[in-house]
């Protein structure tokens, strides 16, 4: 269709041609009247090869009744803006903004103006962000599912429960995040003694875990040889020195040997927390750390790294991590070993299941929020 361009439009259309947006003006019918040279890039095509062309000459079926829907919707002077597309010559759909209003010309005749703001740039980065959040999903999806199985591997990890002999042993364990740094050890071994142990690894997260993880291993081995429990430090410690070299990475060990009589006690421990030995009434020992933090110094467990205890029936052995003494109250005031003494006292002389519930309770109690550690918890008594 041929159409005679209006003169009221031909002063417009300098100022049209220097806009940086694909503009286009159609008369009150549909047809084109004009086309800037930015539209013009846009589908392709030259001026005069668009003019007098109506909407179904750019789109068909169900995109040209949107159109006509558009422009339904702005006749008497309305406005619109949506996104849309408009159909390059070479085939492809550029995606756009437009925004379109009804004016009404000099001669009174309304026509109809509208931008087209080429968005391909952002639909490009758009897509390309979904991209990568498909990746990073997939990504933690993957991580998750490796998560769940460290976390199965590392609750291997935690100390079980136990009847042996003339003792019983309750446990606790709870890493502060999906994996943790501790571990704990209960094993009998060959009817002469029972190694009670735990140890907490520097630092949270998967890196502890593993480190965890390796030192489960020598220990486990070590122990399932009989070593004994000041010699077992020293080659742990010379292992994580000479073996893992990690820096700043250091542990600590609270290890105890009970004989089956229940009668002798063995404890050695590096830079541990002191164990606790809670007689029937509720009266409560510490027993320090000989030996400092291990996996830095060489010299870290001395000649004398070995205290031994005689025991009686009722008398009980508390190991645990730092996860029970580093706990902050609403006046930020940490529990501390003091503080954990204080609880085990009040919880003494209930049963030794009791007890281990007591304990954590109260120092879940205490804490102003969730602890911020891993816990382990070995309570071993004697009947």
């Amino acid at each position: 269709m041929i159409i005679a361009k209006p003169e009221w439009l031909k002063p417009m259309e300098g100022i049209l041609e220097i806009l940086n947006e694909g503009v286009g003006i159609t008369d009150d019918t549909g047809h084109v009247l004009f086309v800037n040279q930015c539209l013009e890039r846009l589908l392709g095509a030259p001026c005069a090869a668009l003019i007098g062309k109506g909407a179904d000459a750019f789109y068909s079926g169900k995109e040209c009744e949107f159109t006509l829907e558009k422009r339904a919707r702005i006749k008497g002077g309305g406005y619109d803006r949506y996104e849309f597309f408009v159909p390059h010559a070479d085939g492809t759909r550029v995606p756009v903004i437009i925004s379109a209003r009804e004016l009404e010309a000099p001669d009174g005749s309304p026509f109809l103006v509208f931008t087209c703001t080429d968005i391909s740039q952002q639909k490009k980065t758009e897509q390309n962000l979904r991209e990568a959040n498909a990746q990073l999903k997939n990504r933690a999806d993957e991580i998750d599912r490796e998560l769940a199985i460290a976390s199965r591997v590392q609750n291997s990890l935690a100390p079980q429960p136990l009847h042996w002999g003339r003792v019983a042993v309750e446990t606790f364990y709870k890493p502060v995040r999906t994996i943790g740094g501790d571990f704990g050890l209960v094993i009998p071994f060959d009817g002469t003694h029972l190694d009670l142990l735990v140890c907490d690894i520097s630092g949270h997260g998967i890196g502890s875990a593993l480190l965890a993880n390796r030192i489960y291993t020598e220990t486990v081995s070590l122990l399932r040889h009989g070593m004994e429990p000041d010699e077992m430090l020293r080659i742990l410690n010379r292992f994580v020195i000479e073996d893992i070299k990690v820096d700043g990475f250091t542990f600590t060990m609270g290890a105890a040997r009970l004989d089956f009589s229940g009668r002798q006690l063995v404890y050695a421990a590096g830079g541990h927390p002191p164990a606790l030995l809670v007689s029937p009434c509720g009266d409560v020992r510490r027993v320090e750390s000989l030996s400092t933090v291990l996996g830095r110094l060489e010299e870290a467990v001395p000649e004398e790294a070995i205290e031994e205890f005689n025991v009686s029936a009722g008398d009980r052995l508390m190991l645990y991590s730092d996860g029970l003494t580093d706990v902050w109250n609403g006046n930020d005031e940490i529990l501390g070993v003091e503080g954990l003494e204080r609880i085990v006292r009040k919880t003494a002389t209930g049963s030794l299941h009791d007890m281990r519930e007591a304990v954590i309770e109260g120092v879940n109690s205490y804490s102003a929020g969730p602890l911020r550690d891993d816990v382990t918890l070995i309570l071993a008594e004697i009947r």
